[in-house]
């Protein structure tokens, strides 16, 4: 485990900047002793949802409602035994339900604690996760709210995220929300609410969390990554769209160098360089995780693009083209880097 000054797993993570409205009408619910059961905290990924479910869960199960008006903020101390519970999973009266391990690498996993052996960084980042949230996983939230609460005092459940859930998770889900026990607080996180169940949706108080401003995310890549230049953290503020989640997947994976060969190449217009182009190309298909950047970036300079030229048609016509491919490519198992040559040539001719 990081130390917690520098922890962004939300398991950890004490550091929430950005919500601090959310934060203040959650406290002001639960003083007037009208908090909601049930609340949907929506946004964009890597904005924080997480971090503030977790501050939500360790303020409710260490307040002491007799004492509300002396609160100010939902702050828990690291040094808290609730904070200590939870961060090590081990809190009788917290449960958070997420996409498990396939089955295959949660064998690995199993195995490795048996024989005492834990697995390399490079192991860890190549287990893979399920598609979905399984309904088998979400009726374990029954098994957990049957039990009564260790202080006879709230119980908490976080769902991250409920848009990961397949239907009969979803269903299993609603049963709970329909008839919640006393003193349980569900939070349920989601990128993408409008695709829920309108009936979960409804069943729910809703936190939009909104995307964070660039100083906030510059201060914050400033924090978890303090190696990195000023120049590179303006560069990816720009392009991180407000989510401090993407900003660091970005600062890990050279974005910025990326998204400046996108912009050179399209400043040359019809003369590019060959050899930068095949440069761009051949590194940006060099394995999945780089096409994958390289697909996101290409599309974020369309879209940001659009906001700074008079060429707006032939800039959609570019980005219609480039979806086109990029679908085309996945789903024909197509050539990756000849899919990259023909998008970024036909930008370069359009826009």
């Amino acid at each position: 485990m990081l130390s917690e000054n520098v922890s962004f797993d939300p398991q950890y993570n004490t550091y929430l900047l950005g919500h601090q409205n959310a934060e203040e009408l959650f406290l002001r619910c639960w003083q007037n002793g009208n908090l909601h059961n049930s609340w949907l905290i929506s946004g964009i990924k890597g904005i924080g949802k997480a971090t503030f479910a977790f501050k939500l869960a360790r303020f409710i199960l260490s307040a002491d409602f007799d004492k509300a008006d002396s609160y100010v903020n939902i702050d828990v101390s690291p040094n808290s035994q609730v904070y200590k519970l939870i961060a090590g999973n081990s809190h009788p009266d917290f449960k958070i339900i997420q996409r498990d391990y396939t089955d295959t690498d949660r064998k690995k996993i199993m195995k490795a604690i048996k024989d005492g052996e834990a697995l390399s960084a490079n192991e860890l980042k190549e287990l893979k996760k399920s598609a979905y949230i399984r309904v088998d996983e979400v009726r374990t939230i029954n098994e957990f709210l049957s039990r009564k609460s260790s202080t006879d005092g709230w119980r908490v459940v976080i769902i991250d995220s409920v848009d990961d859930m397949n239907s009969a998770a979803a269903n299993a889900v609603l049963k709970i929300l329909e008839e919640p026990p006393a003193k349980v607080l569900m939070l349920l996180l989601s990128h993408n609410p409008s695709r829920l169940l309108p009936t979960i949706r409804s069943r729910c108080a809703k936190l939009e969390l909104k995307p964070l401003q660039n100083n906030e995310v510059s201060s914050l890549l400033r924090r978890y990554r303090p190696d990195i230049s000023e120049n590179e953290i303006k560069k990816i503020t720009e392009i991180s769209s407000g989510s401090i989640g993407k900003a660091l997947v970005y600062a890990d994976n050279g974005a910025a160098d990326r998204y400046n060969e996108i912009c050179g190449l399209v400043a040359a217009g019809s003369n590019f360089k060959i050899a930068d182009m095949l440069s761009f190309c051949n590194s940006s298909s060099a394995n999945e995780e780089s096409y994958e950047l390289a697909k996101e970036l290409i599309l974020k300079f369309l879209s940001e693009h659009t906001k700074n030229t008079d060429k707006i048609i032939e800039t959609y016509e570019a980005w219609t083209y480039a979806i086109k491919t990029f679908t085309e490519t996945e789903s024909l198992n197509l050539d990756k880097k000849q899919a990259l040559m023909n998008i970024m040539t036909n930008i370069c001719k359009k826009v």
